[in-house]
């Protein structure tokens, strides 16, 4: 996706040193990270690598054992109760009330934060229609699909209209539609101005949504970057050759005319007869292996 980053603007999320441990196990091994305004930055890694933690202690869910983290400049752990003012954070399951109809969750919550009951009222429409839930607005959630509860879901932890919002697998159980329309649904958060701060386990997701990408692998990042920059750092691109007998061949290197020229002349004084050719380069799943050297602990 085209980059939102704002130009100039302070970085929303700023990690120093940060450590955090469980009975003895460090999860997180002196992080540190900054995470631009605006846009879309995704956590990758392994499983246990610590990108659920991380979440939870930008979010104020968890203390940190040491370093610090600011977001918005805001220390979250001294300034905890303002930190929670300025940001929304949805988990893998949705959190809606299934005995409910999907605006009197809305309503609800925005209550809660301090709407008056017009309000609630007018935000609770409004968020039904952007997230294209109105014709559903009056039907208990009970009776919606899947992707409609998470459409809710993040409904409700954007109506306070947070500066930065921590999504950890926010599309985790959709099918393959529903997952793209919320892709849809993210990006123009972004597109708006929302800082989105996600975790996912699907590398394409990242490789879609994502400006910037930071990598951890045992409580450490490991690389961070433009999903451009970090298939570059694992490896150039290479021709794909498919061959009239069914079989395949990769050639390395760069898809110059010349370099192409050159494999295809050497084919064909070899007898060799091509049927197709392709240009490949290195996708989120090399650059994950790559990184982590993981083959099992997807992300």
């Amino acid at each position: 996706m085209e980059t939102r980053t704002l130009p100039g603007a302070a970085p929303a999320v700023v990690v120093r040193g940060l450590r955090k441990a469980y009975g003895g196990a460090e999860v997180l091994a002196g992080i540190d990270l900054d995470v631009p305004a605006g846009g879309v930055f995704a956590l990758l890694g392994p499983n246990g690598a610590g990108k659920t933690t991380l979440i939870d202690v930008l979010t104020t869910l968890v203390r940190p054992d040491a370093g610090t983290a600011e977001v918005l400049g805001l220390d979250v752990v001294r300034r905890a109760r303002r930190v929670r003012h300025v940001i929304s954070a949805t988990g893998q399951y949705a959190t809606v009330d299934e005995e409910l109809t999907g605006r009197e969750n809305l309503v609800m919550v925005a209550r809660l934060l301090g709407a008056g009951r017009r309000a609630a009222r007018d935000r609770a429409a409004a968020l039904l229609e952007r997230f294209d839930l109105a014709d559903a607005a009056d039907r208990r959630v009970a009776e919606y699909s899947g992707g409609m509860r998470r459409r809710l879901d993040l409904a409700a932890g954007l109506t306070g209209s947070p500066a930065v919002l921590f999504l950890d697998e926010p599309t985790t159980g959709m099918d393959t539609r529903a997952r793209r329309a919320l892709w849809r649904t993210i990006g123009a958060l972004a597109a708006d101005g929302t800082t989105v701060l996600l975790t996912t386990q699907y590398l394409e997701e990242a490789d879609v949504l994502a400006d910037r990408i930071a990598v951890l692998d045992r409580g450490r990042i490991v690389a961070q970057g433009s999903p451009a920059e970090l298939k570059d750092r694992v490896g150039g691109e290479w021709i794909e050759l498919s061959l009239a007998d069914g079989g395949t061949e990769r050639v390395p290197g760069e898809a110059t005319a010349d370099h192409l020229r050159r494999v295809l002349d050497e084919r064909h004084r070899a007898g060799i007869a091509v049927s197709r050719v392709a240009v490949r380069g290195p996708g989120m799943d090399d650059v994950f292996l790559a990184l982590t050297g993981n083959g099992g602990g997807r992300p």
